[in-house]
């Protein structure tokens, strides 16, 4: 059995060189992922809490855009703490069985993102084509099977793709010229035949990419030609302004990722492969958040006032009134 040849590897050790080549750079680069790691939980648990807390964000706009945060949030954590180590220690080795975990909860956060930004998509459709209906289409019961839908096949993808590199075998040189263990890198370092693995690989996500521009480009349209037969300026102004943090988020992650998708397959492209990665996998997560509090009314009036309420609570604690 494949599997059982593949399973002589767990107990190999790889090595992630990281930007160890620039070993000047190690120390602001520490500094620059860590602010960028601590903005990312701050603001995607910031936002989730604020979501949760004010009944006015009790919408299933709202109730979609906790899960993206929720996402997001999972993704970086599962990716930037081992980032983080590897640029302060001189040991940058991971456990095969860790670098596979990383993959498998990787590739799930990163496919549920995907298609819950197609799910956020469609609440916009409805709620711009058809106002009127939107809180009876979308109901709780249907917006709880949108939000299962990305986390079911997150996980069935990444159990998929697991399991053919766990058939693989591994031998000689384990150095993944990358920061974190992905697909392409860790097939890049077995010594048997990765073809069926990296053919999955292709049609899963050439599959979730088409499906879910799909989705979008099909829902914008219907919105955009919605929007442009409203008469007055200001509701088509006001229509528009729901879309736009939305149509920023999508620009961003689906933009790097077919920038990813057409990175040459030359020696010199390892160092684009990096930063775009950087960006997929450490920027885009500390993004989103601020894309939606920024453009957002009501996220930003209930996130102010959240914060003062909680001053005011410490304020009594650390000020109390004399009696």
């Amino acid at each position: 059995m494949l599997l059982a040849e593949g399973n002589q590897s767990t107990g190999a050790t790889l090595t992630l060189l990281g930007f160890s080549e620039y070993p000047d750079l190690q120390g602001p680069l520490f500094l620059v992922f860590l602010t960028v790691y601590t903005v990312t939980v701050v603001g995607n648990l910031g936002m989730i809490m604020t979501i949760r807390i004010s009944p006015k964000l009790h919408t299933p706009m709202y109730f979609f855009l906790s899960h993206l945060s929720f996402v997001d949030f999972c993704y970086s954590t599962t990716v930037t703490p081992k980032l983080l180590e590897n640029l302060v220690a001189e040991d940058r080795t991971i456990t095969f069985i860790g670098c596979i975990m990383q993959f498998f909860l990787g590739c799930i956060f990163a496919v549920a993102e995907t298609f819950m930004l197609a799910v956020m998509a469609y609440d916009r459709f409805v709620a711009v084509c058809n106002p009127l209906l939107y809180t009876v289409v979308m109901s709780p019961k249907l917006c709880a099977s949108l939000v299962a839908g990305p986390y079911t096949w997150g996980i069935v993808s990444s159990l998929i793709l697991t399991y053919f590199l766990l058939a693989l075998s591994f031998c000689g040189s384990h150095i993944i010229n990358n920061f974190l263990c992905e697909h392409s890198v860790i097939v890049s370092v077995s010594c048997s035949d990765p073809y069926i693995s990296q053919v999955l690989c292709f049609v899963i996500a050439m599959f979730n990419e088409v499906s879910s521009l799909v989705v979008i480009l099909t829902t914008y349209i219907f919105i955009f030609v919605t929007v442009i037969k409203i008469p007055s300026a200001g509701g088509r102004q006001k229509a528009f302004s729901t879309c736009a943090s939305h149509l920023t988020a999508i620009t961003i992650f689906h933009g790097t990722v077919l920038f990813l998708y057409c990175v040459p397959n030359s020696t010199n492209s390892w160092l684009i492969v990096k930063v775009g990665s950087v960006f997929y996998t450490v920027a885009i997560p500390m993004l989103n958040p601020l894309i939606y509090s920024f453009r957002n009314k009501d996220v930003k009036e209930s996130a102010r006032k959240l914060m003062n309420h909680s001053v005011q609570f410490c304020s009594r604690f650390v000020f109390p009134k004399e009696i």
